[in-house]
């Protein structure tokens, strides 16, 4: 099969092992999944999870965020890491929410991408996840299995999302990357994946690399 014959198929496994395609993150706004997604740069779900009830308590709207000193915004996330960028972005990108776009968060991710600290990943996940628009979230766990799927041999986030942009049906997108997420959680582990168990194998390159000739 060729490459996005591959990508349906992949599509309709994933839809069939994961029926519900979620985001691990807890959000109630756009604000909140835009903040609680730059929190989570080179930390878990789970722990931002933690972190992100209080922190929206303290601060309940973008103009508050704007007016918070970076330190007292420090002191709520410093248990996801990186706490003191994550904070001034957080700061930064309220600052210019308020300035620019009446303290809403835009539905572009042109627009989205000029706030501080926002890249691709994040802008995509807020226009698909809030906006309904068609988005390739391009995370570690997309990276991964993907590359080994066989669709690629980068590590190069933009160039994945391109590729996955002409490859998959733009309606299926976003939650084929919520899906990924969860596989590759469960099932398709970086150092230790369950080849065995796992509903892409018989679509998957390195599987198919890894499993030896029947004798």
């Amino acid at each position: 099969m060729d490459a996005k014959e591959k990508a349906l198929k992949a599509v309709a496994l994933l839809e069939e092992a994961y029926p519900e395609a979620i985001c691990s993150l807890t959000y109630s706004d756009p604000l909140q999944l835009l903040i609680a997604t730059r929190l989570a740069a080179q930390c878990t779900d789970k722990r931002v999870n933690m972190v992100t009830p209080g922190l929206f308590e303290k601060f309940g709207s973008a103009q508050a965020f704007a007016d918070a000193d970076v330190a007292a915004v420090e002191e709520c996330i410093k248990s996801c890491g990186l706490y003191k960028t994550k904070a001034r972005d957080i700061v930064a990108m309220c600052r210019m929410l308020c300035e620019e776009y009446g303290g809403e968060v835009p539905d572009s991710i042109e627009e989205l991408v000029r706030l501080p600290g926002v890249g691709r990943k994040t802008a995509n996940l807020v226009v698909g996840d809030i906006f309904g628009k068609p988005a390739v979230v391009v995370d570690t766990h997309c990276i991964r299995i993907t590359g080994r799927l066989g669709f690629h041999q980068t590590k190069d986030a933009g160039k994945i999302e391109r590729l996955l942009r002409e490859l998959l049906p733009p309606e299926k997108s976003n939650d084929f990357c919520h899906r990924l997420v969860l596989h590759g959680r469960a099932v398709c582990d970086a150092r230790k994946p369950l080849c065995d168990s796992c509903c892409l194998n018989g679509i998957c390159d390195t599987c198919q690399k890894n499993t030896p000739e029947p004798s």
